[in-house]
């Protein structure tokens, strides 16, 4: 997966570092150092991920050789791409993107029977089944589905999207026809569905407005 994000350029004594904004334990499956590059003003640089601290928070740790012409005193778009990121659904699906659960021209609700189950019950609503039968398919329980398992669940049943995740952390936001939205709550993420003008919220149930700032990324999901 890559991810799409603002970020500063950071120095100390020889060393430059950019922070990631997201919580990389939540949205992909490695730890300790994890190999990785990133597109910096056009500029494909391999780099290493650091950890920041023992709850996923990581770094970019870059050569300052590989900076060369950049601008280290302002905020660059940085597409960050992370190999073999995804986990993979134990079971073989009978879907695919060219046979996909269902086309997506609706959405209706569903509201989760109990905190901690909104990205098993974004899956269900997309996919238009129960959030039981996803479950079982994601093999997680309450407040275990990381975006990773969110984008996995979606590749089981064949719901196309975007390969990058678009972090806008509270900025103002054009968001596609259809994608799942993610917000910071406490230690953990909210996921909820943006479809057609409309939010599915599986707390609040469907929502004519929603508040940006809030907002701390999203993936789009391909709808025609």
């Amino acid at each position: 997966m890559r991810y799409f994000f603002d970020g500063k350029i950071e120095k100390l004594d020889d060393i430059y570092s950019i922070h990631i904004p997201f919580n990389v334990w939540e949205v992909c499956k490695q730890r300790d150092v994890i190999q990785a590059e990133i597109i910096l003003d056009n500029k494909i640089i391999e780099c290493e991920l650091l950890p920041e601290d023992k709850g996923g928070n990581y770094k970019i740790h870059l050569e300052g050789s590989s900076l060369d012409h950049t601008d280290v005193t302002r905020s660059h778009k940085i597409l960050l791409h992370i190999t073999g990121s995804i986990i993979q659904m134990n079971q073989n699906s009978p879907y695919s993107f060219d046979n996909p659960i269902r086309k997506i021209d609706s959405m209706e609700v569903i509201i989760q029977p109990e905190d901690g189950l909104c990205g098993q019950t974004c899956v269900a609503m997309l996919a238009g089944i129960t959030i039981a039968e996803v479950v079982s398919v994601m093999d997680c329980r309450e407040w275990q589905a990381t975006m990773g398992r969110v984008i996995s669940a979606l590749n089981y049943y064949g719901i196309d999207h975007s390969d990058i995740i678009i972090y806008t952390e509270g900025q103002e936001a054009t968001l596609p026809k259809c994608c799942i939205m993610m917000e910071k709550m406490g230690r953990y993420c909210h996921y909820l569905v943006h479809y057609d003008g409309k939010f599915y919220d599986s707390n609040l149930g469907v929502l004519s407005h929603y508040d940006m700032s809030k907002l701390l990324g999203y993936l789009e999901v391909k709808v025609d």
